[in-house]
């Protein structure tokens, strides 16, 4: 019968809220994964709603949520690896995305094989993928950017000098984004500045 088999799927994804990031970095208030990935998936939904409403696009915004709730599931497996680390040179790139997937692969491996179709979906784009999936999915990792943009604009306003260096490197490759994809340009413009502002500001 299917549905019967016991699926260890949805316990593994809770456990993003044990996975710390910035685990090289100095704090001045941890982040975890769970709390990273509700924050891409507003972003991206935003860049799509944009997208869709000043640029002429028809991105599913729902569906870019989706993806970014899944985009670093592979952490629960793997842990987070520092950017600097990942990125130092291709080898250790090429490496860590082998065993991303191969993380990936194990949690959806969890799931009741019926299921496991509909979230192959989400995980992967497909290798016919349509225009609009490919933007979609780039908006998300620039949603993912802005994301760790935010995080270093807030330690960098609590007084935290830990991450300077990371906020030029952020900023420079969200810029570089923005100069590229207009709905992350809009966002800088128009939502970033008040990231880091005081409750009493936003009100």
């Amino acid at each position: 019968m299917a549905g019967s088999q016991e699926s260890h799927f949805l316990a593994l994804l809770s456990r993003m809220k044990y996975i710390e990031r910035w685990a090289l970095m100095r704090s001045s208030r941890p982040e975890n994964l769970s709390e990273h990935s509700l924050e891409v998936a507003a972003i991206a939904h935003m860049l799509c709603v944009i997208g869709n409403v000043r640029h002429g696009r028809s991105l599913d915004a729902e569906r870019a949520a989706l993806v970014a709730i899944y985009h670093d599931a592979s952490e629960i497996i793997t842990g987070d690896m520092p950017t600097p680390v990942k990125y130092h040179d291709g080898r250790i790139r090429d490496a860590y995305r082998a065993v991303e997937r191969s993380a990936e692969e194990r949690l959806l491996d969890t799931l009741p094989a019926d299921l496991r179709p509909a979230f192959a979906d989400v995980f992967w784009p497909s290798e016919d993928a349509s225009e609009d999936e490919r933007y979609l999915r780039l908006l998300v990792k620039a949603a993912d950017k802005i994301s760790a943009l935010i995080k270093c604009v807030d330690e960098a306003r609590s007084g935290n000098a830990e991450f300077a260096s990371a906020e030029r490197t952020c900023r420079a490759a969200v810029d570089e984004m923005a100069a590229e994809l207009p709905e992350v340009a809009d966002f800088v413009r128009e939502f970033l500045p008040s990231y880091g502002a005081t409750l009493d500001d936003l009100l």
